[in-house]
């Protein structure tokens, strides 16, 4: 069993040590703008010696969030957004991964490659898609008026005007960002409850539990380590996400941390301020990772006891 442990490790050896040098290497060149300066043309000068680091440019993004300043609106924001995001993820994705792994049948197979096959086709021809449907004279602006969901949006107050699904509007980023992640939320989360033993569900319903207690008591809480997993799984990415917000608004009012970042250090002369964005980006997502890492552990060792 250890032979065949060790054998396991060094086969993935070569894969780990290649991306974990290109991780370093692009993570300290980041850390070495972050921390380094700028010349007269505003072009970044990095400090590759981490004696010599400059904690300016950290220190001014740092008050800058601190203040309630233009970073902290954006980053706000982009909490909103992705937390929105995830949140209908959850409401849509965990029917459908339910369903498929308990009662889907014969036809789960189906419902599995009718999840993946969106993703055999490129992220921005699926978003082009998209903004010819909802294109004011797009090939969809007539079946939304049609059917009210264009009335619901304004008298809710998610859309300004009408046919303006384009111009700016949260609601059209938020709703790409779910169409565009949520099957990698749905995967890992059908795994996770078609792993779930039966037996411990029937136990529950001989002992006098309701279908919704036994759903609520056992289904759920075992599941709980998919619903993690899948949430991880699409919000590190959203977070770093710019071009969703580009493609289907465009707008300053809907950018996030990623259009910032894009705008800093590939359309910008910022660069350094960039890094510096992108260093605490990097923290905060960091951050989350260890507190997913944590819960699953942590859940792992209650189902051993």
């Amino acid at each position: 069993m250890s032979g065949s442990r060790w054998t396991w490790r060094l086969v993935a050896l070569p894969g780990v040590a290649w991306l974990s040098v290109f991780f370093l290497v692009a993570f300290y060149t980041v850390l070495a703008v972050a921390f380094g300066n700028q010349d007269t043309l505003s072009q970044p000068v990095p400090h590759w010696n981490p004696l010599d680091w400059n904690v300016g440019y950290v220190s001014e993004m740092l008050d800058n969030f601190w203040h309630g300043g233009p970073f902290w609106t954006v980053s706000l924001r982009t909490i909103q957004f992705v937390a929105l995001a995830v949140l209908l993820s959850l409401l849509i994705g965990y029917p459908v991964a339910y369903f498929t792994a308990m009662h889907a049948g014969r036809w789960k197979g189906a419902i599995l490659l009718a999840l993946i096959l969106p993703l055999w086709i490129n992220y921005l021809m699926r978003m082009l898609a998209w903004i010819n449907l909802l294109a004011p004279d797009g090939v969809g602006s007539d079946v939304l008026h049609s059917v009210g969901i264009e009335d619901l949006f304004l008298s809710i107050g998610l859309l300004d005007e009408p046919g303006g699904w384009l111009n700016g509007q949260p609601v059209t980023v938020i709703l790409a960002l779910l169409y565009g992640y949520i099957p990698f939320f749905i995967l890992p989360l059908f795994v996770a409850i078609d792993r779930i033993d039966r037996r411990q569900i029937d136990a529950a319903r001989d002992l006098g539990a309701s279908p919704a207690s036994a759903f609520f008591r056992v289904t759920l809480p075992l599941s709980w380590a998919g619903i993690l997993a899948g949430a991880v799984l699409i919000a590190l990415p959203m977070f770093g996400d710019y071009y969703t917000a580009d493609l289907v608004s465009a707008s300053t009012q809907t950018n996030m941390i990623g259009n910032q970042i894009d705008e800093f250090m590939r359309q910008g002369s910022e660069k350094v301020t960039g890094a510096a964005l992108t260093l605490l980006l990097s923290t905060f997502l960091l951050a989350l990772m260890f507190y997913y890492l944590r819960t699953t552990r942590r859940a792992g060792t209650a189902a051993e006891v």
